[in-house]
């Protein structure tokens, strides 16, 4: 039986996953100041302290809602394991296939990946109004990539590179589904948001941060590097993640991951006007195309999707 929810409730939910992807999208942005830093440190770090501040703030409810987590310890260890190798596997495909594909496939798989997570496991129908939203936010994710696709990183890797950089994206797709889904679970199962992230977030935690002794050789090398490392553990990860276990508390693992398709447009809308990219045309109708995607999940269709029979179990 499903928990009736209130339509103010399911709209915080959504702005708090909204500001989340708006806190994800300064990232690529932030560690333009640290180039020297490497990407498998900066999310090894961002990540780990990011769990460990997150069971600083939810050590009262997750001590609490500790019996929860463990009743089903395979869903707490697979959400844990995909915490721990999402961020190595996103920032190594960005590094192997160049930014503008391993972006694209990395985030643009996630929503895909939650729905057929939920459809597998959790056995919810994806909905038609889901699968447009999803069509035009991949389109759009991919004119926003071709339209930094001039980046000479991403023109010069090598074919075997490129295909393991694919790879790695669909990992990181994969992985970024399934922590979302298993605090969904979490949540749907009575621990509280706070709990379930922090939970996850602090088990991954124990894996990430021991492997900054081989990676992290720079990251504490001057006030820049020790300033770009806090802010992605405090801004995007901890106070990202407390608001994206927020939103999941009403919103649906696959509509919240197609909703953090905002992330990569922050980042370009960052790269431009911040760091002084230039930017194809084509990069301006994939942003048309993402809030076309936003916007389509944003409102509801009861007239015309009802009046041909395609309104049932739209969410």
């Amino acid at each position: 039986m499903e928990k009736v929810v209130n339509t103010s409730d399911v709209v915080k939910g959504v702005l708090a996953i909204v500001i989340a992807s708006f806190l994800w999208g300064t990232t690529g942005t932030a560690a333009q100041f640290a180039p020297e830093i490497s990407p498998l440190a900066i999310g090894a770090f961002a990540m780990g302290i990011g769990g460990v501040l997150l069971c600083v703030c939810a050590r009262k409810s997750l001590i609490k809602d500790a019996p929860i987590l463990f009743s089903t310890p395979l869903t707490f260890l697979f959400g844990s394991a995909c915490v721990a190798i999402y961020p190595l596997a996103f920032y190594s495909s960005m590094r192997l296939s160049g930014v503008a594909i391993g972006t694209v496939v990395s985030i643009a798989s996630a929503p895909l990946f939650a729905a057929l997570l939920e459809y597998f496991l959790s056995k919810k129908p994806v909905s038609l109004k889901w699968f447009v939203s999803f069509v035009f936010g991949a389109f759009g994710i991919g004119m926003l990539a071709m339209g930094k696709a001039h980046d000479a990183m991403a023109l010069s890797v090598s074919k075997d590179d490129q295909v393991f950089g694919v790879l790695l994206g669909l990992i990181a797709g994969l992985t970024y589904a399934g922590y979302s889904w298993a605090a969904k679970q979490h949540i749907d199962a009575g621990a509280n948001s706070k709990s379930a992230m922090a939970g996850l977030f602090g088990c991954a935690a124990v894996a990430l941060l021991p492997s900054l002794w081989f990676t992290g050789q720079n990251m504490f090398a001057n006030t820049i590097h020790i300033s770009v490392s806090l802010y992605m553990a405090v801004v995007p990860m901890f106070l990202g993640y407390l608001l994206f276990g927020y939103g999941l508390r009403t919103t649906e693992a696959s509509k919240a991951t197609l909703i953090t398709l905002i992330e990569p447009l922050v980042a370009t809308l960052f790269a431009i006007f911040l760091i002084g990219e230039v930017f194809k045309p084509v990069g301006w109708v994939g942003m048309t195309l993402v809030c076309l995607c936003l916007l389509i999940q944003s409102i509801k269709f009861p007239f015309a999707l009802k009046r041909y029979g395609w309104g049932q179990g739209l969410r």
